[in-house]
């Protein structure tokens, strides 16, 4: 009886063990795949656009985690069967049970049932949950869509998001009553369609001008409902008879393209039991990897358990933080990697899928089985230990002796040096950047891992050499180190003041009069040095390498070359007050089909001359425009006045040259921010959005300088978690993180949609994450 309820004693005590790690390691998997997720389905920019209540903000992001449970839960089992018995065997809790007569296997009942009703909640996420959530996600979204009206004007660039119809406004005076200045639109309708003006008679497009309108949006009806003041329309027939028609007031509908109704991919949304008649169709692979995949992920728990419970019952030196890396090594490398790439070869028919999605289970049991087996056999070995001990044994060095030692007196420094750097500081910094750069390394060889066992079913069927692979990442390694800076120097701080509290160095520093804030000046100022480099490194060497990068991948992903000029934009506003409008762009003979110039009075947005020819094209001896069999009029007080036709002429005036129509489509990761800003600047000149590519110049100097509020943020949280473990540390990385992904992306956001200025939008994350971090330093205890 005493055995009994020893054991079940027993039993509840590694359950708690194993359940406290398994929970936040699934909270941190949750939170790295619900950061791609989100970001691939703009999430936060549907919900900045159309400002939902609070209660669906919530409800969206918490059907979000729905799919990324199967994947997630399978990890956080591990991670917790390997932190929870691995603490039971380093702090020697395992050798007490074996010397009281209790063996190792008496510990896989708790273990079992553990990861049984893990199976179950993966299950149920996998089976139904997930499904669900898809299909009630984009429910809500394409709701939202329809509620907002999808036009929010910005001055100065021509707007496409009306059917049939251009619209270009030169000023936007916010308020209750939204007013546009200098307004010009344009009816693109085919003639046999148009309902107002000359209908089938007309030729070529309706114009509108105006000095300014009132703006009244209904949303209701996804229009806006616009009221001119001083306002002209301009029509020409078929018989190049101008129809002019002047109007001091007028009310017309702009009526919004229909919202885009988001759906999910194939067979991700059905029901489980909906599958089944799509799966005996042997011609749907598609419908067959989702149902294996949603059966085999959740045994995956049960899996990755057999094979945890050897590792952490064996582990004797690793502790929480070995654990961790050979849980991150196994779920996220061996496992998941292992079912991304036989997913892809499935889906090639290369294997069937019933064999391909569940060698990976099969792998792991078959391990686990074989590790159970020997468990307590003589001559077991601790394999964390043993690759820990390697380690250490690889970066030993041959010992210092004393100056005094050697012969040679120790001489005192002079009095007149300053007072850094000293001992303490190389100290610090020899510990900081030690695990600086073995995490930015870490996070770097993770995502090229990835990212080749993503790619894998690319490279297979395009036959990429590896040459090749090998190529593009290296030209993604400038990219990622970018990108990782500011994480790795937040863990590394933390990683670096938490061993130092918990060792209790901090103390005896303070005990010989070094303050926190001393120890802390050198983790700053090498923070700071830090951003400096980045900015740097983004100014010189990461735009050159993403442009690279990006072609190696679409090569790798079989899409043809692509063309970063583009002919195809019809609409440009001038470099003077006029635009330009025209069918087709030959870029090779410096041509343009179809073309009509208007020219406007700049302060009132009246027609002043309309130029219209079937061919432009242009003399680079005269550095001009030939029209060829058009006509032009000087729009006067009488329609038509001053007509003239012409079969070949030129208008010295109209100086653009072709390659201002000829404007290069760029991402803003492929410049730097001198190459950004002349980008901008040439694009609003013809009349182009660039809010998004403002938002991303601002972000060029405000991102570099994170390092270093990383390092005031985390160095008080050093000192705090220090007594805490490693897993309050990894913790407080995991909270930090978030925090800062979330708010940079809600800024963000906001300025694209032009809800806030670009430099409010870019460095409003950096200033709240600095005046925390500066209140923090001042409140730390010295």
């Amino acid at each position: 009886m005493f055995r009994i309820l020893l054991m079940g004693i027993l039993h509840r005590y590694v359950f708690r063990e194993i359940f406290s790690s398994a929970l936040l390691g699934t909270i941190l998997a949750t939170f790295v795949i619900f950061l791609q997720s989100v970001g691939q389905t703009r999430l936060f920019e549907l919900l900045v656009r159309s400002s939902p209540k609070w209660e669906t903000v919530v409800y969206l992001l918490a059907l979000s985690l729905g799919p990324v449970l199967p994947l997630t839960v399978p990890f956080g089992v591990l991670i917790g069967i390997l932190i929870g018995l691995g603490r039971l065997s380093s702090d020697g809790e395992i050798t007490a049970m074996r010397a009281a007569g209790i063996p190792s296997r008496k510990l896989i009942l708790p273990v079992v049932v553990f990861a049984l009703m893990a199976t179950s909640l993966a299950g149920a996420a996998s089976l139904w949950l997930s499904p669900l959530a898809i299909r009630e996600t984009y429910r809500i979204v394409n709701e939202l869509a329809r509620t907002q009206l999808t036009a929010e004007i910005q001055p100065r660039v021509f707007q496409e998001e009306f059917p049939n119809t251009i619209l270009y406004v030169g000023e936007v005076r916010p308020g209750p009553v939204v007013v546009w200045e200098r307004v010009f639109m344009a009816d693109l309708t085919p003639p046999e369609h148009r309902q107002t003006g000359l209908r089938e008679k007309a030729e070529g497009p309706r114009i509108t001008v105006a000095r300014e309108a009132i703006a009244v949006s209904d949303p209701e009806h996804n229009r806006i409902q616009l009221r001119f003041k001083d306002a002209s329309s301009h029509e020409i027939d078929k018989e190049a008879i101008a129809h002019d028609s002047t109007f001091p007031r007028g009310d017309q509908a702009l009526v919004a393209n229909p919202p885009n109704r988001r759906q999910a991919r194939p067979f991700s949304e059905m029901d489980t039991y909906e599958l089944r008649p799509h799966v005996a169709d042997k011609k749907q692979v598609d419908a067959r990897i989702e149902l294996h995949r949603r059966l085999a992920l959740p045994l995956a728990c049960l899996m990755l358990a057999l094979v945890g419970m050897s590792l952490g019952i064996s582990s004797r030196k690793g502790g929480k933080s070995a654990g961790y890396v050979m849980g991150i090594f196994l779920a996220f490398f061996c496992y998941h990697l292992a079912f991304i790439s036989l997913t892809g070869v499935a889906r090639q028919r290369t294997l069937p899928v019933e064999v391909a999605l569940w060698i990976p289970n099969a792998a792991f049991a078959l391990a686990g089985i074989v590790m159970l087996l020997r468990l307590e056999r003589p001559g077991e070995r601790d394999v964390i230990a043993a690759l820990g001990a390697w380690s250490r044994r690889f970066r030993a060095r041959p010992p210092r002796l004393p100056q005094s030692l050697n012969g040679r007196p120790r001489i005192a420094p002079p009095s007149w040096l300053p007072p850094f750097p000293q001992i303490v500081d190389k100290y610090v910094l020899t510990r900081f950047l030690f695990y600086f750069f073995l995490l930015l390394a870490s996070f770097v060889l993770m995502t090229h891992v990835y990212t080749f066992f993503e790619l894998l079913g690319d490279i297979i069927r395009n036959r990429i050499p590896m040459s090749r692979v090998l190529t593009y990442l290296l030209f993604l390694t400038p990219k990622l180190i970018y990108d990782t800076t500011p994480i790795s120097v937040l863990v590394a701080v933390l990683v670096t003041f938490g061993v130092m509290t918990k060792h209790n160095e901090v103390i005896a520093f303070k005990a010989c009069g070094v303050s926190v804030h001393r120890l802390s000046a050198p983790v700053l100022l090498v923070s700071a040095v830090l951003s400096v480099a980045l900015f740097a490194f983004d100014h010189y060497y990461v735009p050159e390498a993403n442009i690279k990068q990006d072609a190696i991948r679409d090569e790798i992903k079989g899409r043809p070359t692509q063309t970063y000029l583009r002919p195809d934009r019809k609409w440009i506003f001038g470099s003077g007050s006029r635009i330009y409008y025209y069918r087709h762009f030959d870029a090779a003979g410096d041509m343009m089909v179809g073309v009509n110039v208007y020219e406007l009075e700049p302060s009132t947005f009246v027609l002043k001359r309309h130029i219209s020819a079937e061919l432009a094209e242009w003399q680079p001896q005269t550095k001009a425009w030939v029209f060829h069999n058009g006509w032009s009029r000087d729009v006067g007080g009488q329609a038509g006045w001053n007509f003239q036709t012409f079969e070949k002429t030129t208008f010295p005036e109209l100086d653009e040259r072709p390659e201002y129509f000829l404007k290069e489509e760029k991402q803003h990761k492929q410049m730097n921010f001198q190459e950004l800003d002349a980008y901008i600047r040439d694009l609003q000149q013809s009349g182009f959005g660039t809010v998004r590519l403002r938002v991303q110049f601002h972000k060029k100097f405000s991102v570099p300088l994170f390092a270093l509020i990383m390092a005031m943020i985390s160095v008080p949280f050093g000192f705090l978690v220090g007594n805490r473990g490693a897993m309050a540390g990894i913790g407080v990385s995991i909270g930090v993180a978030m925090a800062y992904w979330g708010i940079g992306r809600l800024f963000e956001e906001a300025g694209n949609l032009n809800l806030l200025p670009p430099a409010v939008a870019a460095w409003s994350p950096d200033s709240v994450f600095a005046l925390a971090g500066l209140y923090l330093l001042l409140r730390m205890r010295s």
